[in-house]
């Protein structure tokens, strides 16, 4: 599909190196990389930062790559609880952990020239109704929100299975309760349409045309939320890359199989040829 740009996510590739992983996509022919922030690939947590984003910088414009920033590193911030503290956390200093994470990711995004910084909202906490959820998230973004407008780079919420923002209903209510704000815009995950909204993937890509920023695409099956290698699920691929391609969107379509880091290799190779191929089985 000559009209969308190509990336693989970092989190499908934590067994390379991250220079190694940088070069494997660009020999492919990918057109980028979706760069998750952990531990093994631009630690933002770790001395140096800024030292080390230039590098990454300059490894990418050498490379011929684009880049979006993502945020989904399991364990970034905590060793014991997986994608925690969250932005709905209970305690108000944890719940800034993350914040302070999210501004730091936007700085860096900048840094890199990235697109777009993807983030999600985490799973809602135990005794927690749903309004108070909202207000957390809301309160908690305004400060991400101020820093992605004073450095260019938009911000990409992506509805999660199983969190708070789990749908593109919840997409559209955050960004009504936020005031629409410029910054604010969308990651569609195509999988996660197939998984549980009521709509097509290629409908939900034409509903949210106006608010993309980020696509995340692997295929899954409807009702499990699997990442799966193209082929293994249930998604007619065809539709929805015309869908996109007819969408103006302009970021990077970044192929997400982060439980398959084992394979990663072979899986960017395939992913690409069938991505280029249509999406055809």
């Amino acid at each position: 599909m000559s009209g969308l740009r190509l990336g693989y996510g970092t989190n499908g590739l934590t067994d390379l190196r991250l220079d190694d992983a940088l070069a494997l996509l660009a020999d492919l022919g990918y057109d980028g990389v979706g760069l998750t922030l952990d531990h093994m690939h631009l630690d933002p947590l770790a001395p140096h930062l800024t030292a080390r984003t230039r590098r990454v910088r300059q490894r990418l414009d050498a490379l011929g790559l684009g880049v979006s920033v993502e945020t989904g590193a399991r364990y970034v911030l905590d060793p014991r609880r997986k994608h925690g503290p969250s932005l709905l956390d209970e305690d108000k200093d944890a719940r800034w952990a993350r914040v302070r994470l999210l501004i730091r990711a936007v700085r860096v995004a900048a840094g890199l020239g990235a697109h777009a910084v993807h983030l999600f909202s985490g799973v809602l906490p135990g005794g927690v109704d749903p309004g108070t959820g909202f207000t957390r998230l809301t309160d908690a973004l305004a400060p991400v929100l101020e820093a992605a407008e004073e450095a260019g780079v938009p911000l990409a919420v992506e509805p999660e299975p199983g969190h708070l923002l789990a749908d593109l209903a919840g997409f559209h209510r955050l960004r009504t309760e936020l005031g629409d704000p410029g910054a604010l815009g969308l990651t569609l995950d195509i999988g996660h349409c197939q998984c549980l909204e009521p709509l097509s993937p290629q409908e939900c890509v034409r509903q949210s045309a106006p608010w993309l920023k980020h696509v995340q695409i692997e295929d899954m099956r409807r009702g499990v939320h699997e990442h799966l290698p193209f082929g293994q699920g249930e998604i007619d691929f065809p539709p929805v890359l015309r869908a996109l391609e007819d969408s103006g969107y302009q970021g990077l379509t970044v192929v997400e199989l982060p439980r398959h880091s084992h394979a990663g290799p072979a899986l960017a190779a395939h992913s690409l040829d069938f991505l280029r191929n249509g999406g055809t089985r």
